[in-house]
């Protein structure tokens, strides 16, 4: 039989009666015993505080100032959207289709101005700005580049459909809209 290298305590023995002057005594800790309560990564009140807290435009002013500021011009803006738009589309069809209407001029030295057709197109177009963006400051070795937007409806594709066709034509000449009540034409 082995016997544990442990030496066996022995109990030590527990007063029976507590004087007075101890019970009236109560020991209280300066801090909480438990650990510090966080706020949930989905508090509204801790989101508020957080961004008060933080100033990171003036860290990103200050070594904006430090990088390279060299020139580019208006074709290679274009040359780089165009390669973007080809490697987007093998990767993610429908941020493709989303931004490649997208227009990107050079208004200043440092501004980029992005002409989009529609709000919902500039936040998918959000997601792969920054890829877009790095590489292309690196290719030309730019950092102070700043991007303004600016919306232009015109730019929407409409998707026509058979339907649409039809409906046109049949505002022209409204015996084709007979026509469909009566052979219950399919233009889907």
């Amino acid at each position: 039989m082995v016997t544990s290298p442990v030496a066996k305590e022995t109990p030590k023995e527990i007063p029976k009666e507590i004087p007075e002057e101890v019970k009236k005594v109560v020991l209280k800790t300066s801090e909480p015993i438990g650990l510090p309560k966080k706020p949930s990564q989905f508090s509204i009140s801790a989101a508020l505080t957080k961004s008060e807290e933080e100033e990171p435009d003036k860290i990103i002013a200050s070594t904006k100032k430090d990088l390279p500021s060299q020139h580019f011009s208006e074709t290679d803006l274009q040359i780089e959207w165009k390669k973007f738009l080809v490697e987007l589309q093998e990767k993610d069809v429908i941020v493709y289709n989303a931004i490649n209407s997208f227009k990107l001029k050079k208004k200043d030295e440092n501004i980029v101005v992005i002409t989009y057709p529609s709000e919902s197109a500039k936040v998918e177009f959000d997601k792969v700005r920054s890829d877009f963006f790095n590489h292309f400051m690196h290719k030309v070795n730019h950092f102070n580049i700043s991007v303004e937007f600016s919306v232009d409806v015109t730019m929407k594709k409409e998707i026509i459909t058979k339907r649409k066709i039809f409906d046109k034509f049949a505002e022209i000449n409204p015996l084709l809209k007979d026509l469909d009540d009566l052979f219950k034409l399919d233009f889907s």
